[in-house]
């Protein structure tokens, strides 16, 4: 049996963000496993919404990254990518400021879909939001 590649740093994950959306609203990858992963994102201004709290879109692509860059690690082989066929999200509460986690793990990784749950969590670490997402594995043709 072929051993699995070795993981991407975080750095390694991090520089793949950069000139895309992650890099651009500043998600960082701090810790990376197969099946868990995590990642901050620091609270400013320009991710807010204009009532002062971070937007939820703000917070649903810190969980969908971090649920996308898992999804990589996992690709079946012969696999050329993924795309993203549903998402769900659940806000229970916001930030203003501060620095948010988010931790992705792995409830499914098959030939054609992938299924990854993410928990973002404030600087104190009160839960604010609930993710799911499934993945569409896909395939040269």
């Amino acid at each position: 049996m072929a051993q699995p590649a070795p993981l991407p740093t975080p750095e390694a994950l991090n520089a793949l963000g950069e000139g895309h959306l992650p890099g651009l609203i500043g998600i960082r990858f701090t810790q990376v496993g197969r099946e868990r992963l995590r990642s901050e994102l620091t609270v400013r201004p320009e991710l807010l919404a204009p009532n002062g709290f971070l937007h939820a879109a703000s917070v649903v692509a810190l969980a969908d990254t971090t649920c996308g860059y898992g999804t990589r690690l996992l690709l079946p082989e012969g696999a050329s990518g993924f795309t993203t066929i549903e998402l769900k999200s659940n806000h229970l509460g916001t930030a203003r400021s501060g620095r948010v986690t988010c931790e992705a793990r792995n409830v499914h990784a098959g030939r054609t879909t992938q299924v990854w749950d993410a928990k973002v969590h404030d600087e104190a670490g009160k839960l604010m939001a609930l993710f799911r997402c499934t993945q569409a594995v896909l395939y040269p043709r």
